[in-house]
C-alpha cells in the first residue's frame, strides 16, 4: 500500500510542521537521508516515509527503520519543507535532556543559544558545537524550537549527536555550579578572545553564551556571566554574524582543550 496526502498517518505527520503539534506530541520530522541516518543511529525514528525510488536507493536506512511506509510523490512533497526533497522523511521522538542530566556528565564545552530565534542560525550553532566537541547545546529563554524543520536541516545531523536542553535564561548559576566558566559574547566585551586564548583562560571547562544577531544578549545574562568576550576584528568588517562568531569561539576553546 502506498500512502497519499489523504492517508491519516500522512495528515498527522504533516501537523508536525507546526510547533504547537510538535510540543503536544513530543515528535518532529527529520527530512533527507543525512538526517534520517543520524536519527536512526540515535534510535529515535518511529516511522520512515519514503518514495519507492528513495527507499530503493537508501535500502540500508529502510532496513533499520522500525516502520517503513511507502508514499507517493505528492505525499512526500507535502511532508517535506524543501524545494527539492530527497525522498525520505522520518517521524522522530524529541530528545530533550534536562539541564541537570546534561551537566551531570561534567562537560568541558557547552554552547548556549540565548533567545536565538532564527532556525538557520540555531541549526548552524548546533552543527558547529558538535564539530568543536561540545557535548551539550542549551536553548535558553524565548529561543527557536530546536525541532523546527529548518533548524533540523541546518544542524546536518548534529541535533542527534549532542544533548539538547531547553530551559530559562537563569541558567548561568547552574552552569557555574557545574564547574564551567561562563563566557558571554558581546561586540563590546571587555575581554578579547585572542588574549584569553593566549593567557590560558580557555583551558578551563567553558560554557559559551551566544545571543541573537538583532538584539545581542539580554542584560541579565551579560551581568551574570564571568566575562564578556569580543571576537577581535582585524579588517574593515563591522562585525561577524552569529554563526561565524560561534565557530571562532567554540574552536578557540576546542584548541585550548587539546
Amino acid at each position: 500500500m502506498t500512502f497519499t496526502t489523504r492517508t491519516p498517518r500522512i495528515v498527522a505527520a504533516r501537523r508536525l510542521q507546526r510547533r504547537k503539534d510538535r510540543d503536544q506530541t513530543g515528535r518532529f520530522l527529520a527530512e533527507g537521508p543525512q538526517a534520517v541516518r543520524a536519527a536512526l543511529a540515535a534510535g529515535v525514528v518511529l516511522e520512515l516515509f519514503g518514495t519507492d525510488g528513495a527507499l530503493t536507493r537508501h535500502g540500508d536506512l529502510a532496513l533499520l527503520a522500525p516502520v517503513v511506509s511507502p508514499v507517493d510523490e505528492d505525499a512526500l512533497a507535502a511532508l517535506a519543507e524543501t524545494v527539492q526533497p530527497q525522498g525520505l522523511v522520518a517521524v522522530c521522538e524529541q530528545m530533550d535532556v534536562t539541564l541537570g542530566d546534561a551537566l551531570a556528565k561534567r562537560p568541558r564545552l557547552v554552547a548556549v543559544a540565548a533567545e536565538i530565534r532564527d532556525p538557520g542560525n540555531a541549526g548552524t550553532v548546533l552543527r558547529t558545537a558538535d564539530a568543536a566537541g561540545a557535548s551539550a547545546v542549551i536553548f535558553a529563554g524565548d529561543a527557536v524550537d530546536p525541532y523546527n524543520g529548518k533548524c533540523v536541516r541546518a544542524s546536518a545531523g548534529s541535533l542527534f549527536h549532542v544533548d539538547v536542553v531547553r530551559t530559562g535564561l537563569g541558567v548561568v548559576g547552574e552552569l557555574r555550579n557545574a564547574g564551567l566558566q561562563v563566557l558571554a559574547t558581546s561586540g563590546h566585551g571587555a575581554d578579547d578572545l585572542d588574549s584569553l586564548l593566549d593567557d590560558g583562560v580557555l583551558d578551563a571547562p567553558t560554557a559559551w553564551i551566544f545571543g541573537s544577531e538583532a538584539h545581542g544578549l539580554p542584560r541579565e545574562v551579560l551581568d551574570a556571566a564571568d566575562r564578556r568576550v569580543r571576537v577581535p576584528i582585524y579588517g574593515g568588517a563591522e562585525s561577524l554574524n552569529l554563526a561565524a562568531a560561534a565557530a571562532v569561539c567554540l574552536y578557540a576553546s576546542a584548541r585550548a582543550h587539546r
